[in-house]
């Protein structure tokens, strides 16, 4: 069954945070049935962001890994990707905190907030078309509630594609590429830089596709950006 727009719309109404049994896309409402018989102490539904409301950096990924965030319910929590991302967030004074891979390690965020383009764990880690686009209107509400926000890092294609449809940009005027920054417009007139990265995969990082020190490039120009105020 197709995700209807009445559907979207009643459910994004909650705001930047879709409900933890959102119903809006099938396939992944029955993934989600099927890791609560196969992992019963998972999380097992859709992934809030965590950070701080008054967030500088937001952090936009693809959606939450089967055994990482749909495990633990924080992003980028229990998987390689977390590893070399809260690293790299500790690096230039965006975390406070030791990161252990869990929800209750203590670890917080400073002037950033992590959330994923897809909220629900999917099947292979490949949302769908109509998925991606249940899901957007959350990203464009979470965008929309950080006053402070001055720059968004996109992590791969797809996090970056749904970015500029919740900006409002289309994606032939700001392409993805790894190192590329795209300014936009927010309402009231705010401006925001957003900033893309390979994403932070096992696989990327295996295949030296993305480097530690190619991400920590990213970030460099990340943290010059938001201190220029």
């Amino acid at each position: 069954m197709p995700v209807r727009a009445a559907d979207i719309a009643g459910v994004a109404a909650s705001g930047s945070e879709p409900p933890a049994d959102c119903p809006l896309c099938p396939r992944l409402v029955a993934y989600r049935e099927a890791n609560e018989q196969a992992h019963p102490d998972y999380f097992n539904g859709a992934v809030p962001s965590f950070g701080e409301d008054d967030a500088a950096l937001l952090i936009v990924g693809l959606a939450p890994g089967l055994h990482g965030a749909n495990k633990t319910a924080r992003p980028f929590t229990g998987d390689y990707a977390g590893d070399l991302l809260y690293a790299t967030l500790a690096r230039f004074g965006f975390s406070e905190g030791a990161y252990k891979a869990a929800p209750d390690d203590g670890l917080v965020l400073r002037g950033a907030m992590i959330t994923n383009a897809v909220r629900c764990a999917p099947p292979q880690n490949k949302p769908v078309g109509a998925e991606i686009r249940a899901c957007r209107p959350f990203l464009k509400a979470r965008i929309e509630a950080l006053p402070a926000l001055r720059a968004i890092l996109c992590l791969g294609r797809i996090a970056h594609d749904s970015t500029l449809a919740a900006l409002g940009l289309k994606a032939k005027d700001a392409p993805f590429s790894h190192g590329a920054a795209h300014d936009a417009a927010l309402a009231g007139g705010r401006r925001v830089r957003v900033f893309d990265s390979y994403h932070c995969s096992r696989y990327n990082t295996n295949t030296r596709r993305l480097t530690p020190e190619m991400f920590e490039d990213v970030f460099a120009g990340i943290r010059r950006h938001v201190d220029e105020g």
